[in-house]
């Protein structure tokens, strides 16, 4: 062929590419790397099983893969050969069969459903040029100078493969296992730690306590982890081998994983076997008993994991302690039973004791910590271990010298003695059977009363829905009014839940127009009525950029629903509290977040016909739109206030941690109540973590305390959050931290009104130093706030003078 006619060729080609369908071009495979303006889901390359991008060796591929629902899908790095998947971008948010991976002209890569953002790769705001999977299996996002700006080697799932660091700040986490329970592996502290995700997690494997390595050079600190052949070698921050750990007998250069399962193991697969993938028999850890959950909570692990009741439990339901909630005192009064003198436990090893002391003191710790479920006591030691959580118990080995005790409700199935001994007897039959029989009575006599009370309540409820339909009827400017049976459908009988709050759940909806909502369906008629009422009548009639629209509403019968706007991105909270760092927020965002929210609040307290004080500005209720455009929500908590007014007297509600010091000193609260809850937000944003953390030591475990430390100390890097990248020379740091500080004043008339504050975070006024914290806040929150790491929303009053007032202010304390 000649040189006009290969040219002729080339333009038939480029011209019947061009004529192709959009899903027929789509389904054409790529090799190596992609350009920008690729799309595809699922559907458009399901002749080539979901893959899209072949890496040039054709070991690996990026598609869409299964997962058990075989509706549901996930964007997966897998190794063809074996099909093992390597890494996920979305294994928590699976998609449809035709929601998109998306790389668009502009450089962004993200995966979407239904419009919304489900992942997207965190370049720090640099444009992508090209995509590449390499020969390794790493996927690969290339800037505008071919340097790489995002890699899946940097953010791992649940799979490490050979040549793969790992390194501090990298974690590897498990699927949920079926108690939902999952497992995490990272390094900290110079060791590298597997651990139990309770709330508090509980370590039960270092590489430092394996007797199976083989040391090169001991006494160092791990920074680094990578498969070698057979092996997994660790190395200090000089990359200088400190151990190896052998896992196979096989010393060649084939492909293996370490791959960290739900069981809570790690196990190495040789992706070379191909399908017939089986497991090295070296695990981690090794022996099957060491590990949280072989059995279930409460049991004993023995050899071959063999479970067996504990003899203080035999007597109980499913060998269960009774105790739901170990914090509440409602269920009845507790017990300490020994369950065994020869028991260990998982963690014991990895933990440190919570105090040394003899088996009484141990004991009396445990009974006047109502978190603590379980305690352990050695006394050769001393030393005496307390648990909010376990899992099972070990039969002997490691921790056989230890005294074992749980908590155990005292009218829980049997009986025990105050000295705890473990003895008990079920209840006599007899009693057994008459109590059976009473509550069958009294059951019945339940449901007759219960269904002529319902008739009744039917008929009046149909009634007062007329009179609250005329009342919205009324209203001026009133969002849509949708039928229950709306709304039911739009929500899909209300089967994606998004959320729950204080007066009702929120469901994901879509109308038949393809608009997407937010319903929230209001539960119970006493609070709720009111609370429907107070946000129809707030939200219906204001509209701004940053304030949550409401689209809809939904009174029928004794249903009262809210339709808002959908806001793909979820609440603030998920975002800045991530400890993974591809989601995290950049300064950039967090900033514009701040303004956004200030905005929407000093709209609601200047701008409205009547003032609005929101209540309880938290994380939860700063909602993000799919641009990342920052929206403030839930009115219901709102206080409306005449212009003419100042200050008015209200009940205690919010989210404590949030409160201004006049909530818990019984004073008038004013819209600088608001202006509290918003810096504690704003610090919040700012550090990444939340405003009280008992993890932190107790120098650091206050945060406001710590930041207004760190400020007249000139160390404002310190106030940041240590996983933020920023320019040193953006005053907009300083800038907010000033602003955050002088919102949380104690006393209300040194904050700044929402518009000042938008003006000093804007640069269109200065921001003084802030004064140093007041005494008030300095007693009250560092003290108290010790005892308490849970949060919620309150109601109540509070008496400074007063019992009460110590309620309020643990009420009040962090979230």
């Amino acid at each position: 062929m000649d040189h006009s006619g290969f040219l002729l060729f080339l333009g038939s080609i480029s011209l019947f590419l061009l004529l192709l369908p959009e899903a027929s071009r789509a389904s054409l495979q790529s090799t190596g790397r992609i350009d920008p303006g690729f799309q595809g889901s699922s559907m458009s390359f399901i002749d080539h099983d979901g893959l899209f991008l072949l890496s040039n060796n054709s070991n690996f591929a990026l598609g869409f893969t299964n997962t058990q629902d075989v509706t549901l899908f996930l964007l997966v790095v897998v190794h063809l050969g074996s099909s093992q998947v390597i890494w996920s971008a979305n294994r928590r948010s699976p998609v449809s069969n035709s929601d998109k991976f998306i790389f668009s002209e502009d450089g962004k890569v993200s995966l979407q459903r239904n419009g919304g953002v489900v992942w997207t790769a965190d370049t720090g705001g640099r444009a992508v040029s090209a995509i590449e999977l390499q020969d390794s299996g790493n996927l690969v996002l290339l800037g505008n100078n071919s340097s790489v700006v995002w890699q899946s080697f940097s953010h791992p799932t649940d799979t490490l493969i050979v040549n793969q660091d790992f390194v501090e700040g990298m974690k590897l986490v498990s699927d949920p296992s079926p108690t939902n329970l999952t497992y995490s592996l990272e390094i900290k502290s110079g060791d590298m730690i597997l651990s139990a995700g309770f709330k508090i997690p509980q370590p039960y494997w270092s590489i430092q306590k394996d007797n199976r390595k083989t040391i090169n050079k001991d006494g160092g600190k791990v920074t680094l982890a990578s498969l070698d052949a057979n092996s997994w070698k660790f190395f200090d921050a000089n990359k200088v081998l400190l151990w190896q750990f052998i896992f196979s007998d096989t010393n060649s250069n084939a492909t293996w994983v370490a791959v960290l399962g739900n069981d809570g193991f790690i196990s190495f697969y040789n992706l070379d076997n191909g399908q017939s993938l089986a497991p090295s028999p070296t695990k981690i850890p090794s022996d099957p008993c060491g590990r949280p959950e072989p059995c279930d909570a409460y049991s004993i692990c023995s050899d071959n994991n063999r479970c067996v009741c504990p003899s203080a439990l035999s007597a109980r339901p499913n060998c269960k302690t009774g105790i739901v909630s170990a914090c509440d005192a409602s269920n009845g009064s507790t017990d300490l039973v020994n369950v065994g003198h020869q028991l260990g436990y998982f963690a014991l090893g990895f933990v440190p004791p919570s105090s040394k002391t003899d088996l009484e003191g141990c004991k009396a710790s445990c009974r006047n910590n109502c978190s603590c479920i379980a305690l352990f006591f050695q006394s050769s030691s001393g030393k005496c271990f307390l648990f909010p959580e376990v899992g099972s118990f070990q039969s002997s080995g490691a921790g056989s010298s230890f005294d074992t005790y749980i908590k155990v409700l005292s009218n829980g199935g049997s009986s025990t003695d105050s000295a705890g001994d473990g003895n008990s007897k079920g209840f006599p039959v007899v009693v057994i059977i008459v109590v059976a029989t009473l509550l069958v009575i009294i059951g019945l006599c339940y449901l007759a009363v219960r269904y002529y009370k319902r008739k009744k309540t039917l008929q009046e409820s149909l009634h007062d829905s007329s009179e609250d339909d005329n009342f919205l009827e009324s209203l001026s400017g009133m969002p849509v009014r949708f039928s229950y049976k709306d709304l039911q459908t739009a929500t899909n009988n209300f089967s994606v839940k998004l959320g729950q709050g204080g007066f009702g759940s929120v469901y994901q909806g879509v109308l038949p127009d393809g608009t997407r909502l937010a319903v929230k369906k209001l539960e119970g008629i006493g609070q709720g009525k009111k609370e429907f009422r107070a946000e129809v009548s707030i939200i219906g009639s204001i509209h701004h950029h940053h304030l949550v629209r409401l689209k809809g509403f939904c009174a029928e019968g004794t249903h009262r629903l809210l339709a808002y706007e959908f806001m793909a991105n979820g609440s603030l909270d998920k975002w800045i509290f991530k400890k993974d760092n591809e989601f995290m927020l950049d300064w950039e965002t967090r900033f514009s977040i701040a303004v956004g929210t200030a905005k929407g609040l000093a709209y609601l307290h200047e701008d409205c016909d009547v003032k609005i004080i929101h209540c309880d500005i938290k994380p939860e209720n700063v909602l993000i739109d799919d641009n990342f455009i920052a929206k403030v929500s839930d009115f219901g908590l709102a206080k409306l206030m005449t212009r003419e007014q100042s200050h008015v007297f209200t009940t205690l509600r919010g989210t404590r941690g949030y409160l201004a010091p006049e909530w818990i000193t019984n004073y008038a609260i004013s819209e600088k109540s608001d202006v509290y809850s918003y810096g504690m937000l704003l610090l919040e944003i700012i550090g990444g973590r939340k405003n009280y953390d008992p993890a932190e030591t107790s120098e650091k475990s206050h945060f406001p305390s710590l930041a207004f430390k760190m400020m007249e100390e000139g160390k404002v890097r310190e106030i940041l959050d240590s996983k933020l990248k920023y320019d040193e020379a953006d005053e907009r740091v300083s800038t907010a931290i000033k602003v955050a500080l002088w919102c949380i004043q104690d006393d209300m008339y040194l904050r700044p009104a929402m518009t000042k504050v938008v003006q000093m975070l804007e640069g269109l006024c200065p921001v003084p130093h802030p004064p140093t914290s007041s005494p008030l806040g300095s007693r009250l929150f560092p003290s108290f706030f010790k005892s308490i790491s849970e949060g919620g929303t309150s109601s109540g009053p509070s008496d400074c003078n007063s019992d009460a007032f110590l309620s309020a202010v643990r009420l009040s304390g962090p979230r």
